[in-house]
């Protein structure tokens, strides 16, 4: 007679999956992994590697841009780092973080010919290690963030889309358009459980070269994304550091995010499940 009883043994911890992405209580079979699991981690792993090498769709991007952003819309500015191709940014880091020639040309042209000839803010959406982190999240972000800051009269830049660039090329985009403080969307590292994470990175008075910034310069919001931070949420605490960025003329280590609970978003968020 047959053994129809599965060769799964539950984990006792099993009820606490529903409340988190990470990989717990998945069970065993003899000493090894059930197959269910270990195909959803190939899977993961397969998305995370493939977010990796995705290239941006910049026309679809700042399509997306345009349907979107509606006051905080303008004309935006493709970009790209000294990194040639794909596999010279992921081996090349440096080369990650400057601007080509032409790139830089482009945008000494712009400040040139803009008014007025230094801007309050610079938006750069870069790709970074997930352009599909940028391709779902950038656009949707910047819509809610434009209704708390369009209304403080900052004067902000075009939007700066790069490609192949990392967190600080920001600074140079930044410094070549006279912008006081730039905020850096980028595609951060996949995880498997989140390929498509985005980070935020906020910069007061970017500059590069002997005297440039280090990341102690730097305020991140990170894991942007429905699964993750909130838009709202992110928002929130954007325009918060945006905003005593601005009072204080500073930046990173020495402007700590202070926010408490936005009650409309708090009463919005599903309660811990260790309170009930």
């Amino acid at each position: 007679m047959i053994d129809k009883k599965s060769p799964v043994i539950a984990n006792p911890w099993e009820s606490l999956r529903q409340f988190t992405a990470a990989r717990i209580a998945l069970g065993r079979a003899g000493v090894s992994l059930p197959t269910n699991p270990q195909l959803a981690f190939q899977l993961a792993h397969a998305k995370a590697r493939d977010a990796v090498h995705l290239a941006l769709d910049v026309p679809q991007l700042a399509q997306s841009f345009s349907a979107t952003l509606g006051e905080l819309n303008a004309p935006y500015l493709s970009l790209h780092s000294a990194a040639a191709d794909r596999n010279i940014y992921l081996q090349r880091p440096d080369l990650g973080r400057r601007l080509d020639d032409a790139s830089r040309e482009a945008l000494k042209n712009l400040a040139e010919s803009q008014t007025p000839s230094r801007y309050d803010l610079a938006f750069v959406v870069v790709d970074g290690l997930s352009a599909l982190a940028i391709e779902q999240n950038a656009a949707p972000f910047l819509s809610i963030l434009r209704h708390r800051i369009f209304s403080e009269n900052w004067s902000i830049a075009p939007i700066c889309i790069v490609q192949q660039g990392r967190v600080a090329i920001g600074d140079e985009v930044a410094e070549l358009l006279g912008a006081k403080a730039v905020v850096v969307l980028i595609g951060e590292r996949p995880g498997l459980s989140s390929p498509d994470s985005m980070g935020l990175y906020l910069t007061w008075m970017p500059q590069v070269g002997s005297i440039g910034l280090t990341d102690a310069g730097r305020n991140c919001i990170s894991n942007v994304r429905p699964a993750g931070l909130r838009y709202e949420e992110a928002a929130y605490k954007l325009h918060y550091l945006l905003t005593e960025a601005n009072k204080r003329q500073l930046s990173g280590v020495d402007l700590k995010d202070e926010t408490s609970a936005d009650p409309d978003l708090l009463n919005a968020t599903q309660k811990n499940f260790l309170l009930k």
